[in-house]
């Protein structure tokens, strides 16, 4: 095995990941422009262009993805090595990858990182925000959050948060204007902040009563990719928002917001935490899940 061309290609892997030469070097712990001349030096040796190079922006080519996809796996055999390594100490270390919604992020993993990683310094935790379900072990994740109803079955699941529920909320303003809907068909009269996911898809705003479950396709002049930047347009009489009551904080209890269609919004399964069936889990994992697990009963409120 050519040892320095390995050390290039672990360059070039880190470049293609952060799309930066600078920020691949400040990960690898070497100057820019060690970065830049291992990275030419592979090219030359190889006979190919792997890096699009512009004066804003690097990208690999179509020749450096599909090199970069080949070694991906081997890449990732050496990460499992080394942290199998630190897992035999049995001391919680190494990187943990956790794929979860912007939401899970805010009220049950950011909140209490500082105290988790300080319970654990040999962890390096990266979370990445990603509404979509993630295929964790395709993805090379070590876990993710999502809600519970839609989780498959060949993973654990780890309770992470009580019971959620979902409230329709505008201004006072908004309703005296508008009329409060009374029904959940009558949003289509209404002025209303869709969300539009990662995927594309627009969501459909999904209420049940009495066992009946309803989706309504609702109309309205903006389209956000972003609760929290929903609830900051409702605040502001841009129309109806549908949020998750985590979401609402006091708005709610101080009236700057007010709900509506209450009994077709009813309490459902939280977040969890799941990852993939397996007899032993590493110690990183394994320490976050039993940190982030939820030991209490009742509904999230907000």
């Amino acid at each position: 095995m050519d040892r320095i061309q390995l050390s290039r290609l672990a360059v070039l892997a880190a470049v293609a990941d952060h799309r930066s030469f600078r920020a691949a070097a400040r990960e690898l712990g070497i100057a820019p422009s060690a970065v830049s001349h291992a990275v030419t030096a592979l090219e030359q040796s190889l006979g190919v262009r792997l890096l699009a190079r512009t004066t804003r922006s690097v990208a690999p080519t179509q020749e450096g993805l599909r090199l970069l996809e080949r070694l991906r796996p081997a890449f990732n055999g050496i990460d499992a090595a080394l942290e199998a390594l630190a897992d035999a100490r049995e001391r919680p270390a190494g990187r943990l990858r956790v794929t979860l919604p912007r939401l899970a992020a805010d009220h049950i993993i950011v909140p209490r990182v500082g105290e988790f990683l300080t319970r654990y310094p040999d962890i390096e935790l990266e979370l990445v925000n990603d509404d979509r379900f993630v295929d964790i072990v395709e993805a090379g994740f070590d876990a993710g959050l999502r809600l519970g109803e839609h989780l498959l079955a060949d993973m654990v699941a780890v309770k992470a948060m009580p019971m959620l529920w979902g409230a329709v909320v505008g201004t006072p303003d908004y309703f005296a204007r508008h009329g409060r809907p009374q029904h959940p068909q009558d949003l289509v009269h209404h002025r209303c902040i869709r969300r539009r996911f990662n995927s594309g898809v627009i969501y459909r705003w999904e209420f049940e009563k009495d066992g009946r479950a309803l989706t309504v396709s609702v109309n309205g002049p903006l389209i956000l990719d972003d609760d929290r930047l929903a609830l900051i347009a409702a605040l502001n009489g841009a129309g109806l928002a549908y949020l998750f009551g985590a979401r609402l904080d006091r708005t709610l209890e101080d009236g700057r917001l007010e709900r509506v269609l209450a009994d077709w919004c009813p309490p459902f399964e939280g977040f969890s935490i799941y990852y993939p069936t397996r007899h032993q889990v590493r110690p990183a994992l394994r320490a976050f899940v039993d940190f982030f697990r939820y030991r209490e009963t009742g509904p999230l409120t907000g």
